[in-house]
């Protein structure tokens, strides 16, 4: 175990609770992690408890501390601690701090109507100038505005001001500081449907709109800041500040580097996020994409477009388990290498619609170009040719749209172990592509933001050398002639409607 000090870093995620303890060379030395259940409900409505949620914190903290102390650590070398969460899941509470309803899930669509009805009403337009984002039950005011509609006691609350509203950073923190804090972040705060983005506060005017005018809202923060005190329920020998609260997709652009303006980071997981830092003033986005803060610290704000691609490896998912086209998705690298092309064969992966920026929702998925000539190598093939040919969509659209040009893209996810992928995405950006290779870079965006405000971290700077040491980086290969054509031929695969 290396001395020194060391920064508790806390990944509160949909399905889990991830700790980690990291050193002053940014290494995570422990770590702990606890299950977290849902409760999917008729309707697609999607449920937490939120004691469960708090509960399964602690018992994932007091993991981590074990860990820590096993491997010979010292818990009062733990100098501070910094918070990222599951991004738009929200609780509302009352005047003594308990929960009004069970935490509503990003994932949840119960108010789908309502958007229905925002956009019937003209607001879009609204509510995309003032936020950045658009009327979608993925973001958490049009569920408040669910809850307030159908439930009597939170509309009484509401209504009397005793409603208490916060995303997951801000009920942890509440719970953490028995109450003494009522905080959150730029991020988070821009993920609600209430925060100005030019304004950096709540829109009264939008939340009135919304007839939500009584629903208390917590303070705004830097998301490098520091938020209150505390000792984890007594697991700590003593307090610690919490540092930094971010939402989880922005704490991973911050930990894989995405410091400057034209740096981006791609997920590549079951579907996409794809998040580029576009510097320091918002841009609108028509083409799908949802602006939004990307960090903050001090009095320095980064924004960020968000384009969010809705099938990715669940298409190499659905080869192989509907269609028995192979036995493992690492066998697909291989087979995509081993011929010389996709034979002109496209896989357009529309099995949910079409996401960013095309946002064709009706859109059903479909295999375009096939003849006789053609066999299921061309087919696996065209399916991860498929991943990176939207991420250049995407990527070339925020370009576009944000007057950025992209300059590095850093990648996360399960695909990254696929080499044929992350070489076509190189090709087709002609932009190096950089992996970390690290599976808990969200936890380690809210350490580097913790530390940043601790000193334990002396400058962004001083983070960029720590991730220079593990970075592998793909470069382009600019003798590669066949992907521009094979670029143009997805343009019009993806144009093309039967």
């Amino acid at each position: 175990m290396r001395k020194g000090s060391f920064v508790l870093a806390i990944d509160q995620g949909t399905s889990s609770t991830k700790t980690l303890v990291f050193d002053e060379q940014g290494i995570a030395v422990a770590r702990g992690i606890e299950p977290l259940r849902s409760t999917y409900l008729d309707g697609g409505l999607v449920e937490q408890s939120p004691v469960e949620i708090y509960e399964n914190v602690l018992i994932s903290v007091g993991k981590c501390l074990e860990d820590f102390r096993d491997k010979g650590g010292v818990i009062a070398n733990i100098k501070t601690c910094g918070i990222t969460n599951q991004r738009e899941t929200f609780v509302l509470w009352d005047d003594l701090g308990n929960p009004l309803h069970p935490a509503i899930v990003w994932q949840c669509k119960r108010s789908a109507e309502i958007c229905d009805r925002l956009r019937e009403a003209g607001l879009d337009s609204l509510i995309r100038a003032r936020t950045g984002l658009i009327a979608d039950p993925y973001f958490s005011g049009t569920k408040v505005m669910w809850l307030n509609e159908n439930n009597a006691e939170i509309a009484d609350k509401i209504l009397s001001g005793q409603a208490f509203f916060g995303t997951i950073d801000t009920w942890l923190l509440f719970k953490l500081t028995n109450g003494a804090r009522y905080l959150t972040d730029h991020t988070n705060a821009s993920r609600t449907l209430f925060f100005n983005l030019k304004t950096l506060s709540w829109d009264d005017e939008l939340i009135s709109y919304f007839k939500l005018a009584g629903l208390n809202l917590p303070q705004i923060q830097p998301s490098s800041s520091c938020f209150g005190t505390t000792d984890f329920g007594g697991l700590l020998p003593h307090e610690i500040e919490v540092n930094a609260m971010i939402g989880d997709s922005h704490a991973a652009a911050f930990g894989e580097g995405c410091f400057s303006t034209g740096v981006a980071k791609v997920t590549m997981g079951t579907g996409s996020s794809i998040l580029m830092n576009i510097g320091t003033e918002p841009r609108a986005s028509e083409k799908g994409m949802v602006t939004t803060i990307g960090w903050s610290t001090g009095d320095h704000v980064e924004y960020a477009l968000e384009g969010v691609i809705v099938t990715c490896g669940a298409t190499i998912e659905w080869l192989k388990n509907s269609m028995n086209l192979f036995a493992h998705s690492k066998e697909t690298e291989k087979i995509a290498v081993d011929i010389e092309d996709s034979n002109g064969v496209y896989v357009i992966p529309a099995f949910s619609g079409l996401g960013a920026p095309h946002w064709d929702m009706n859109r059903k998925a479909s295999i375009v170009g096939l003849t006789f000539d053609c066999n299921k190598e061309h087919v696996i093939r065209a399916a991860l040719e498929s991943i990176p040919y939207q991420i250049k969509d995407v990527i070339t659209a925020m370009e576009s749209e944000a007057g950025v040009t992209l300059e590095k893209i850093m990648i996360d996810g399960g695909l990254t172990s696929n080499s044929f992928v992350v070489q076509l995405l190189a090709d087709l950006l002609e932009k190096p592509v950089i992996n970390l290779g690290l599976a808990e870079i969200s936890g380690l965006g809210a350490a580097y933001l913790a530390g940043l405000k601790s000193g334990m971290y002396e400058s962004i700077d001083y983070l960029k050398q720590l991730n220079k040491n593990r970075i592998i980086t793909t470069e382009p290969d600019k003798r590669s002639t066949k992907v521009k054509s094979g670029y143009a031929g997805w343009q019009d695969a993806i144009a093309y409607k039967h």
